[in-house]
């Protein structure tokens, strides 16, 4: 066992007797009731001091790692480590008349308060050896003393004072034990002796085109790389263009058992019968499949797909030529988990098939069918009545849809009606979103049969509807509080008064995010400026082709800057709050689009001492003219960096050089004049548009 004491050796003194001191025999006075921790320890001093125990003749364990044949005490532990080789039980015993008589160890340790002599009787003097093998028969401490055992601790073992070798003492409890030093593996393989779990989890933050291109790495990289676990969410949508239609099939292959979600959109490659066959083969734990754009798939191919996953819950099918009323048929048998539905430009199935689908997918929640022929059946609004489950509903461009099929999916068949209120008595619709739009033979008197019935209703599109009325959307209106999305592009024989008198003043006016009048040519001012104040959560506003002039973009800087916050920041980045779509309006002109550029740039500078220069956090993107758009995308673009003086620097160059360029027209004296100056303002705002001499200079 290692020595952690320093080495020593023993050299013999000069012959001249040391006289040995003793210290005064200390009265001792009645113990004070010891409990606890004390207690305990204080027993424990008095068993291994007791002189019977070396008459019990027992031998030693042959685990005891100290040579000698001595006995360490509890206060020899306190007071330090002294060499066992030595029997002189002399010095351990001590008797007097009405002073302590116990001994302090075994009649065979030595008393640590005398000094070492050697046979002649001279006394030793025990020096370090700083080099050197260690001594036999002194031992290693294997833990430190705890604070009880501590010498100074309070209520404690009393310390042995004035100790004749204070330098082992201190070297006992001051050396610390050497850290075990492990030994450096040998050609030590990091990534091959790492776990399975820790290399998926790496390789699982590459995108799956990184993933093929690390398979040509090496073989165990092309063993990562198509493990199937990675492959469990397959899109290839943004990269269907670049990929082999080898390397497409063999990675479906691969990952199929393991690929829930599966987008094929726009893939040719799997067009070919026997790669189609392949991934049908592969793939049969589908839970969201979308192969919109694989025009060429076999019918049998789509079958066979449909019949091996029954757990689908999402199946998207647009423009598919291989889908028909039977394949509908098969997903009511196969996939009963079906939530979301979109057939949308199907032209090869009718509105059979969607019944077929109402009735045999118990949880569907979304249908989109847009386009498809057949939704002037009573029969199929009458399905979609009595089941009530559907939260979306897209019909965009179901020219067949009449009015009596709307009502029907609204109230039913002749429905009670209440005496007071003359509205069917009815279960309220689950609809969120409802899209109509380009439904051509939809008039006034279907559309508000919605009214009071639709109270969750979000999103509403009833662009292209021509013969609609304000009669079908005052009531709609009041009783649709959540409504966020509203369209209502093409509706020409709307007036100024459904937007003044029933959107600006509905409960849905606060929430509402996005709205659309373009090509409304009957609308204005009159009608914009309560709805732009209103409606402040407006985040998209498209008004082109209509009567709106630049009051309405002064209105929405002005709420815009009310809506937001601004910052101290000089660096913060402005974020785009509202986009307006302003172009083809007749009564915009110049001065309203340099309203919207002079607020996205605006800095306010404290008027007194007191106050912070503060910066624009929300701004306002512009659709307008095509002749004034370069500048409003560059001022846009320096807005976005943070470069406000360069943006204002370009707002007030393209002022003058508007202003200028008016002036020239003027008929009068000074023509010529007037001329010339547009046109050095209008290079000084080209220059400063295309970053020329000034715009180089803008971070100063």
């Amino acid at each position: 066992m290692a020595n952690a004491l320093p080495d020593m050796t023993i050299e013999p003194v000069s012959r001249t007797p040391t006289p040995i001191e003793h210290s005064e025999a200390i009265t001792i006075d009645a113990p004070p009731k010891l409990r606890g921790k004390a207690k305990l320890l204080h027993g424990l001093q008095r068993i291994s001091s007791s002189p019977s125990l070396a008459q019990l003749g027992r031998r030693r364990a042959t685990s005891n790692p100290y040579s000698g044949r001595g006995t360490t005490s509890c206060v020899s532990l306190a007071s330090g480590s002294t060499p066992r080789n030595y029997d002189n039980s002399y010095f351990s015993q001590a008797s007097a008349a009405g002073y302590s008589t116990a001994p302090t160890s075994m009649p065979s340790t030595p008393g640590l308060d005398m000094p070492f002599l050697d046979q002649s009787g001279r006394p030793f003097t025990i020096r370090r050896r700083e080099q050197g093998s260690s001594t036999p028969g002194t031992s290693t401490p294997t833990s430190p003393l705890s604070q009880e055992m501590s010498p100074h601790s309070k209520g404690g073992i009393s310390p042995l004072t004035h100790s004749a070798i204070p330098e082992i003492l201190e070297d006992y409890f001051s050396l610390s034990l050497p850290s075990p030093r492990q030994a450096r593996r040998v050609n030590f393989d990091f990534w091959g002796e790492m776990p399975h779990e820790i290399k998926l989890a790496i390789f699982a933050y590459l995108t799956p085109k990184q993933l093929v291109r690390a398979s040509i790495v090496s073989r165990s990289f092309h063993k990562w790389c198509f493990d199937g676990q990675l492959w469990t969410c397959f899109d290839a949508s943004e990269f269907y263009k670049d990929i082999p239609a080898e390397s497409l099939a063999k990675i479906i292959v691969t990952a199929g058992p393991f690929v829930k979600d599966l987008n094929l959109r726009g893939c040719v490659q799997v067009e070919h019968y026997k790669r189609a066959e392949v991934v049908v083969k592969a793939c049969k734990n589908l839970i969201n499949a979308t192969l919109e754009g694989c025009r060429n798939i076999q019918r049998s191919t789509l079958h066979n797909l449909l019949k091996s996953n029954e757990r689908l819950a999402n199946l998207n099918l647009t423009g598919l030529a291989a889908v028909n009323n039977g394949t509908c048929k098969i997903i009511a048998q196969s996939c009963p988990s079906l939530e979301m539905f979109n057939v949308s430009w199907c032209t090869h199935m009718d509105a059979k098939g969607i019944r077929t689908i109402i009735n045999g997918c118990p949880r569907l929640r979304d249908l989109r069918a847009g386009e498809v022929r057949g939704f002037n059946n009573v029969q199929l609004a009458q399905d979609l009545f009595e089941t009530n489950r559907l939260e979306k509903l897209v019909l965009s461009g179901c020219t067949d849809l009449t009015d009596e099929a709307l009502q029907t999916m609204i109230v039913g068949h002749e429905p009670e009606l209440d005496i007071l209120t003359d509205l069917p008595i009815v279960p309220a619709r689950r609809l969120r979103h409802l899209d109509l739009s380009r439904c051509s033979r939809l008039t006034s008197i279907g559309v508000k049969t919605l009214a009071h019935l639709v109270p969750d209703l979000e999103g509403l599109q009833l662009s292209g509807c021509t013969a609609l009325t304000d009669n079908a959307l005052s009531n709609l209106l009041a009783t649709t509080p959540r409504l966020t999305h509203l369209d209502l592009e093409e509706l020409a024989e709307l007036t100024n008064t459904l937007l003044s008198e029933h959107l600006a003043k509905a409960p849905c006016a606060p929430g509402l995010k996005h709205l659309s009048i373009s090509y409304c040519e009957n609308l204005g001012d009159v009608g914009m400026l309560p709805v732009i104040r209103a409606c402040s959560s407006l985040t998209s506003v498209d008004m082109d082709n209509t009567k709106i002039s630049d009051l309405v973009l002064a209105e929405a800087a002005s709420m815009v800057r009310a809506r937001s916050s601004r910052t101290t920041c000089a660096w913060s980045r402005p974020v785009i709050g509202l986009r307006m779509v302003v172009f083809d309006c007749q009564n915009v002109t110049w001065t309203g689009i340099r309203e919207v550029l002079s607020r996205n740039s605006e800095v306010k500078k404290p008027r007194g001492t007191q106050g912070e220069v503060t910066y624009p956090t929300e701004i306002i993107s512009l659709k307008c003219f095509y002749g004034w758009q370069m500048t409003v995308d560059e001022h846009m673009k320096r807005v976005l960096k943070g470069d406000l003086p360069a943006a204002g620097r370009l707002e007030r160059k393209w002022t003058e050089y508007m202003m200028a360029n008016e002036e020239a027209g003027a008929e009068g004296a000074g023509a010529r004049r007037r001329r010339r100056r547009a046109r050095a303002a209008q290079m000084l705002h080209a220059d400063e548009e295309e970053g020329g001499v000034l715009g180089s200079h803008s971070g100063e």
